[in-house]
């Protein structure tokens, strides 16, 4: 007598399981707040990774008054470091969240056990700058079929009230993929630090946060911004303090947006 095999059920998942946590507006301010107290409790380390942030500033722009063409080429350099650095400051913060006393050098090599994870987001990141870079030089193309324009002719018409045309469809695109890199990336180099996961796995968790709290990812993401903008008045000298400051705030933001059930919750160290 026949009998019909029973259907294949997969065993449970053994992976720690997460749950997006609900924002509140406030929540932001509360991360650049332990983020400001992480910066006071390692003043040095931080200093350290604000020169980091101050130089790789200081290249890009001494690159785009002599020669403009080659600064996609040293961005996706900058690229390619930024999260290594950034990972730095989030092992400062989950030290001091876990109470152990932060360390330059485990800083500084904290992401040496995650580099395949590391490596395969820092490339969907560059993949997307070079796609910002053709993206931008097409909008360049349209607008100024006489050439390109040299540095000077650049921030002219930008500044330029007459190109309001061309300012608008610049932005647009640019804002376009800097919230595809912003979406990407606003919790996936942390929660690789966090949990050892996989790039893909961190990247949908990070899309996951966005979608799920729009509104307090966009006003995370405007105050990086403006925070950024004030770091680099005057000469780029406030990225010293800046520059680790939001590193710091980043690793909370991360902490507060993705809980895992498989875990208490570390009390925070003020």
């Amino acid at each position: 007598m026949n009998s019909t095999p029973a259907p294949y059920v997969p065993p449970p998942s053994e992976a720690p399981r997460k749950e997006i946590v609900d924002l509140r507006l406030s929540d932001p301010f509360r991360w650049l707040l332990r983020g400001w107290r992480d910066l006071m409790a390692a003043k040095g380390i931080s200093l350290f990774y604000g020169v980091c942030f101050f130089a790789m500033a200081w290249v890009l722009g001494a690159v785009f008054r002599s020669k403009p063409e080659y600064v996609m080429s040293i961005a996706s350099g900058c690229l390619l470091v930024g999260p290594f650095l950034a990972m730095g400051l989030y092992e400062v913060s989950r030290r001091r969240e876990q109470g152990i006393t932060p360390e330059l050098g485990a800083s500084l090599t904290c992401w040496d056990s995650h580099m395949r994870s590391m490596g395969m987001l820092v490339l969907v990141l560059i993949v997307l700058e070079l796609l910002w870079g053709r993206a931008s030089l097409v909008v360049f193309a349209v607008f100024f079929n006489t050439g390109m324009p040299s540095t000077t002719g650049v921030i002219r018409a930008v500044f330029n009230p007459e190109n309001w045309e061309f300012l608008a469809v610049y932005l647009v695109v640019g804002g376009v993929f800097a919230g595809l890199v912003f979406a990407v990336s606003v919790v996936s180099i942390p929660m690789i630090l966090d949990r050892d996961t996989d790039a893909i796995s961190a990247a949908i968790t990070s899309l996951q946060v966005v979608f799920a709290n729009t509104a307090v990812m966009l006003l995370w993401g405007m105050l990086l911004t403006g925070l950024v903008l004030v770091a680099l008045i005057p000469w780029g000298l406030g990225l010293l303090l800046i520059g680790p400051w939001l590193g710091h705030a980043s690793w909370h933001a991360y902490r507060g947006s993705v809980r895992w059930l498989d875990e208490d919750e570390a009390p925070l160290v003020s």
